[in-house]
């Protein structure tokens, strides 16, 4: 399996089988370098409604027939758009055909905002994601602040996490060293950082300073496997 990062929350996920994508923002997204209409995917998964982690799911979905898994509330305002969802919930699993998802508290807003009309409606709970293929477990923890319940994950003897550590709107970095000694997954990978100005962040000063597991900051388009 690999693993690689594509800027601000957007993680690739390449089985033997299939290709998932984590909350495709690419369009609007200068620190990434895929392509909106020529990025595969089998499946979408997406941790809430925001429109910076919604991204480009919809053209991505309805070129790849991709099955789109999210919040109960996003999945339908997804699928009222032509797309095939399946719908999760706070606490809940699932084995699809490439592995098992389970969504996990998170600590933040969720909403979808039309700029054009300038409405915003509101997509349910965010979610963290608890994804497991072949034995490894993948922890992204989408937008969310540090709350003591991460503490819990610890049981699933996480492989790899993706931790916000941009500040602001999510964990900053202090918080996010928190968040990685508490879950204790054996690498933790800083995400959602310096796609503009307000999360602007030094990975690397976050990495040195974890003390209970490994750090690594991935670089836009590389890999890790497992």
């Amino acid at each position: 399996m690999r693993i690689s990062y594509h800027g601000h929350s957007v993680v690739k996920i390449e089985t033997t089988e299939k290709t998932l994508l984590i909350d495709p923002f690419i369009n609007g997204n200068a620190e990434c370098d895929l392509k909106a209409d020529e990025v595969k995917a089998d499946v979408i998964l997406l941790t809430h409604g925001h429109n910076d982690h919604v991204g480009d799911t919809v053209e991505i979905a309805k070129r790849n027939d991709s099955l789109v898994i999210a919040p109960f509330e996003l999945a339908t305002f997804l699928g009222w758009k032509g797309v095939n969802t399946h719908p999760m919930h706070i606490g809940g699993a699932h084995r699809f055909d490439f592995g098992t998802v389970k969504l996990t508290q998170a600590f933040h807003g969720s909403s979808y905002t039309d700029e054009e009309t300038k409405q915003i409606t509101y997509t349910g709970m965010p979610a963290g994601l608890l994804i497991t293929i072949d034995g490894k477990t993948i922890y992204h923890a989408g937008d969310t602040a540090l709350f003591s319940d991460m503490k819990l994950l610890e049981r699933y003897n996480i492989d790899v996490a993706f931790l916000p550590i941009g500040d602001n709107f999510t964990m900053g970095p202090e918080d996010a060293s928190i968040a990685a000694e508490w879950i204790s997954a054996k690498t933790v990978v800083p995400i959602h950082y310096n796609t503009f100005p307000v999360i602007k962040q030094d990975a690397e000063s976050f990495v040195k300073g974890l003390t209970k597991c490994e750090g690594k900051v991935m670089k836009i388009g590389e890999f890790i496997e497992l």
